[in-house]
């Protein structure tokens, strides 16, 4: 599942040069490890409680919308439900893509907007554009 997930990332930067967010990177390296690889793509991970060094701190609830300058792409896997406004919210201010990999059956607490279900072979998530 996770490898279809990253493939959908991937098809949607059709080798062009891309800016990708991720946004509350906790712990789980292993979409972003793989994204790093690509030539094309500048990637940035962000957390509250950066795990490492390659994470920026940031609050989602007041980003530093300077860190999202430029960004494409915005993905988030299994954002706790109240943080997913505010990642809504971030994609709409910058014109950024989102991507939201919930919890399995959980729904989505985006209420102001519609996000599409989108099923990748074995990968579901919801995406705004």
């Amino acid at each position: 599942m996770w490898q279809d997930f990253t493939d959908y990332i991937l098809n949607e930067t059709k080798d062009r040069n891309v800016k990708i967010a991720e946004v509350g990177v906790g712990k789980f390296s292993q979409i972003s490890d793989i994204l790093q690889k690509e030539d094309n793509i500048t990637l940035i991970k962000t957390d509250i409680s950066p795990a490492d060094a390659t994470v920026i701190k940031d609050d989602i609830t007041n980003p530093n919308l300077d860190l999202y300058r430029d960004v494409d792409i915005i993905y988030s896997i299994r954002p706790p439900s109240e943080l997913q406004p505010y990642l809504v919210k971030l994609a709409d201010e910058i014109g950024s893509q989102l991507i939201i990999k919930p919890l399995t059956n959980e729904d989505l607490n985006t209420p102001k907007v519609k996000m599409k279900l989108k099923n990748f072979n074995k990968a579901s998530f919801y995406i705004l554009r």
